[in-house]
């Protein structure tokens, strides 16, 4: 049984809604027969590369709080990823542009590594505060996984798997999503947001019982 899953390696709601799927995922009779298919989506697609602002004063902006309040949404975030065992540092976190990173991930898809880029992606971000928009940083997160350093240069450097990044992002949009991270399972059922394990456990289920 597939399920895809849209999301965005800035997005702490991605990598929190990851964590409780692949739980869900452990106390699953028939976890072994489930393919995870990662799917690109750009939270926002004109995002700069570099900017001096902080993750807080970019949130403040963008929703319309003061400094205070976005610090505080970012700590209460924080908190609900410590409960999934994530260590997420806001104030040290590195805004940037993601579209290197999912051709990066596309790439580790076709190569075997999915799964192991997807989490190093996640964890640069909100842990180890990388700028995982910078090619380098992304060709060094690539190698850790296991791929090749200089056949990820090279492709960063072109504008290798752009399409497959934007195909994705189109589907996104004929589905209707609007905000991730978003996941279809068998085709049929969706989960939206980073939903509690148990709403995870009863999709898998459901899906799962209704196979053909």
């Amino acid at each position: 049984m597939k399920i895809e899953v849209w999301s965005d390696f800035v997005c702490p709601f991605c990598y929190i809604g990851k964590r409780r799927l692949e739980k869900a995922l452990e106390l699953f009779d028939y976890r072994d027969e489930i393919e995870i298919v990662y799917r690109s989506f750009e939270l926002d697609p004109g995002a700069p590369k570099d900017t001096e602002s902080s993750i807080h004063e970019l949130l403040a902006v963008k929703y319309g709080l003061s400094l205070q309040q976005a610090q505080e949404s970012n700590r209460n975030v924080a908190q609900q990823a410590r409960a999934e065992g994530l260590t997420y540092n806001f104030d040290t976190i590195v805004p940037t542009n993601t579209f290197d990173a999912h051709r990066l991930a596309h790439y580790a898809e076709q190569q075997g590594k999915a799964k192991e880029m997807n989490e190093r992606l996640f964890r640069a971000y909100f842990t180890d505060s990388l700028h995982i928009g910078e090619r380098e940083t992304l060709v060094r997160l690539a190698e850790e996984v296991g791929l090749e350093g200089s056949a990820v240069r090279d492709l960063l450097e072109q504008n290798a798997l752009a399409d497959e990044v934007r195909e994705d992002e189109n589907e996104a949009r004929q589905l209707g999503i609007r905000g991730v991270p978003f996941f279809v399972l068998r085709g049929k059922y969706a989960v939206s947001g980073a939903q509690p394990l148990e709403i995870f456990q009863g999709a898998l289920l459901r899906a799962w019982e209704d196979r053909e």
